[in-house]
This record gives C-alpha cells, sequence and structure tokens, in this order.
C-alpha cells in the first residue's frame, strides 16, 4: 500500500526558507517517480519538482531557489526552498507516480495530504 506523508510547512518571511519532506512507503524510485505539486488558492494545480532514479525536473520559477534531494535509507524526499517569494504561497502535495518518462500532471497515481506553505511579512 502506498503512503505519502508531507510534513515542513509553515509562515515564512520572503526570502526566508523551508524544508519539505514526504516519508514514502510502498513502492521504490527505480521504478516510481516522485514530486511536489503545489496549488495557490484560486489556481490550477501546478507541479514543482520531481525526481527519480534518472532524473529530476524543476518548474521555470523555482529553479536556482529550490533543490529536491532524495534519502534512501530513509525513503524519504526533501524540497529544500530558499529566496521564498510571496507567489510561492500554496497547499504544497508529495505525489508520486508509477514510471520514469512521464511529465507531472493530476493524473498522477498517489497523494498525499498536503502541507500549507505562506510566505508573507
Amino acid at each position: 500500500q502506498v503512503q505519502l506523508v508531507e510534513s515542513g510547512g509553515g509562515l515564512v518571511q520572503p526570502g526566508g526558507s523551508l524544508r519539505l519532506s514526504c516519508a514514502f512507503s510502498g513502492f521504490t524510485l527505480d521504478r516510481y517517480t516522485i514530486g511536489w505539486f503545489r496549488q495557490a488558492s484560486g489556481k490550477e494545480r501546478e507541479g514543482v519538482s520531481s525526481i527519480n532514479s534518472i532524473n529530476t525536473y524543476y518548474l521555470d520559477s523555482v529553479k536556482g531557489r529550490f533543490t529536491i534531494s532524495r534519502d534512501n535509507a530513509k525513503n524519504t524526499v526533501y524540497l529544500q526552498m530558499n529566496n521564498l517569494k510571496p507567489e510561492d504561497t500554496a497547499v504544497y502535495y508529495c505525489a508520486a507516480d508509477q514510471g520514469l518518462f512521464g511529465t507531472m500532471t493530476v493524473l498522477w497515481d498517489y497523494w498525499g495530504q498536503g502541507t500549507q506553505v505562506t510566505v508573507s511579512s
């Protein structure tokens, strides 16, 4: 049974940093891609970053500020978010999808419950 549990959201001032964690079980990254989506109020859910055994992806607006990484021993994926901006405010979801070559869409197979990130002074 696949499970994804996010943690690490919160309130941060512009320019600040947060690290999101996603503890996963029920699959391995040699066959799945795991990533982070976000959904701001009134907007569509968008893919922010993903990682698997052969590739990483970043949304253009977060390149150079966000870093995705994994700890295979802990079955955890992290999203380090630096230089946060108010437009990064959203609910962030960890999600996973079988396969290594797909794109980030809302059709992914498995989703966490989401964690709120608010960037405000």
